[in-house]
């Protein structure tokens, strides 16, 4: 009776390490894709049905986050992009990868989900085939909600929609890391002098654009104001945009890394399983 209870002690604890390792892995796949391309998407993530959270993101949950945002040529009728998301311990800040997303980039993910709130996470995005990736942003700020159970609010994940759909139009002429670093650089200024006047803004933006020796259209010019005019609304602080985007210079070298915590969980079990030796032997 005193091995089984042992046993049964162990057991409970190697439940809860693995549970804890994989409770908060939320994987959004989109609706549209076969059963062999959500399986492939799986394979990609390093994560399977079991160990994961899975969920579908449709199209037209899609468009209710870019509708009247994103060009209709970039929301397209079908849900592709698919996401992985773990959030890591606090302070750790965001790590981004894409992988076959040909319009945005992993500096406009990283940037739009510090502006929508998303903290402390590892996250791909991803497709099984080359997609512009306009609603890659969608999955991921869903898959966070699932994974902590918290929800963002709705005028951050607009305004982040917003922040990324204006910064890969501005791509399309300026190329994408100028853009990035543009509109980075102006939100940086807005959020840190607690500016909300269009005019003030307009004064940031051509500040900013002469540093750059960029041109910007009136159209363009207005655009971005109204980005701004929405993230100045936020309650955002210009050290948590500086925590979150640390890592950002240092690319994911691969999909799905395994953490320092997990190698120390496997040790834990290791050193359980050679003292569980060692006690049977005993006995």
């Amino acid at each position: 009776m005193k091995k089984i209870a042992f046993l049964a002690a162990l057991m409970l604890a190697f439940t809860t390490i693995f549970a804890s390792a994989d409770s908060f892995k939320t994987v959004s796949i989109g609706a549209d894709l076969s059963e062999q391309q959500k399986q492939k998407m799986l394979d990609v993530f390093g994560v399977s049905e079991e160990d994961a959270l899975v969920v579908m993101v449709t199209n037209d949950e899609e468009r209710s986050y870019l509708s009247g945002i994103a060009p209709e040529s970039k929301i397209g009728s079908k849900a592709i992009s698919c996401s992985y998301v773990e959030p890591q311990g606090e302070g750790s800040g965001l790590q981004v990868m894409v992988k076959n997303l040909t319009w945005v980039t992993e500096d406009m993910i990283a940037n739009s989900l510090a502006t929508a709130g998303v903290k402390d996470a590892k996250v791909v995005a991803a497709a099984p085939f080359n997609v512009s990736g306009t609603a890659a942003l969608t999955g991921i700020m869903m898959g966070f909600e699932k994974a902590t159970g918290e929800k963002l609010d709705v005028d951050a994940k607009d305004a982040a929609n917003r922040e990324m759909i204006t910064t890969g139009e501005l791509g399309e002429e300026l190329g994408k890391d100028n853009a990035v670093k543009l509109m980075n650089e102006i939100k940086q200024e807005v959020i840190k002098n607690n500016l909300s006047s269009p005019d003030d803004i307009r004064t940031i933006i051509q500040k900013v654009a002469d540093h750059y020796g960029v041109t910007l259209s009136e159209d363009q010019i207005n655009q971005i104001i109204d980005v701004m005019q929405r993230i100045s609304k936020l309650d955002i602080d210009i050290n948590d945009i500086s925590n979150q985007l640390k890592n950002m210079g240092d690319k994911l070298q691969t999909l799905i890394e395994e953490s320092e915590e997990t190698r120390n969980m496997l040790q834990q079990v290791l050193d359980m399983l050679s003292g569980l030796i060692a006690k049977l032997k005993f006995w």
